[in-house]
């Protein structure tokens, strides 16, 4: 799946939103390792990354060549800004028709419309691919994510009062949320 966009962000920059490729796979590693460190809001800790530079580039390579899942990234001012992406719930007929979404932006660029960018890309992508339903969990204190995501049609379809549990802060509620593709 291949998809590019420039776009104006709110202080007046420019943004382009493009496939992540292999050739990107250090800096995205880079990119989720500061995001990671940045919020206590994703699902892992920077120590827990499973996966290497070179093993990032190959994931890339695989999404860019393929027709239903994706990897995003917002460049601005050539570096990498924020990733989002849209993955296959699996492959048997039951669930092959749901999709996942993610996201992380760099503390940095917080406040600028990107997350809204990013998402509404991935949205676009996952009609493209046919899916008929994108799915995500978010932390529940996460106020500003749950908005954003309810403002582009996500509905809360459930809530896990210990779906996270955090080194700093304890129990985290995910709020589970999907969004009907077919029906908009």
């Amino acid at each position: 799946m291949k998809y590019e966009q420039k776009v104006m962000l709110k202080n007046g920059k420019e943004a382009l939103i493009r496939n992540c490729t292999g050739a990107d796979g250090s800096a995205v590693l880079d990119v989720f390792t500061l995001a990671h460190e940045q919020t206590d809001y994703l699902l892992s800790y920077p120590d827990e990354k499973s996966f290497d530079a070179e093993q990032e580039a190959g994931d890339l390579e695989e999404k860019m060549n393929s027709p239903d899942e994706i990897e995003l990234a917002a460049i601005i001012d050539g570096k990498i800004a924020g990733i989002a992406g849209i993955g296959a719930v699996g492959r048997k007929y039951k669930v092959r028709h749901r999709a996942d979404f993610g996201i992380s932006v760099l503390k940095e660029y917080w406040g600028l419309g990107l997350g809204r960018i990013l998402t509404k890309a991935s949205i676009h992508c996952a009609r493209e691919a046919g899916y008929q339903q994108l799915e995500l969990n978010v932390v529940g204190e996460n106020e500003r994510a749950v908005s954003l995501y309810r403002s582009v049609g996500f509905q809360e379809f459930g809530r896990n009062p210990r779906g996270f549990n955090s080194r700093f802060s304890g129990y985290q509620e995910l709020v589970y949320m999907l969004l009907e593709l077919d029906n908009i």
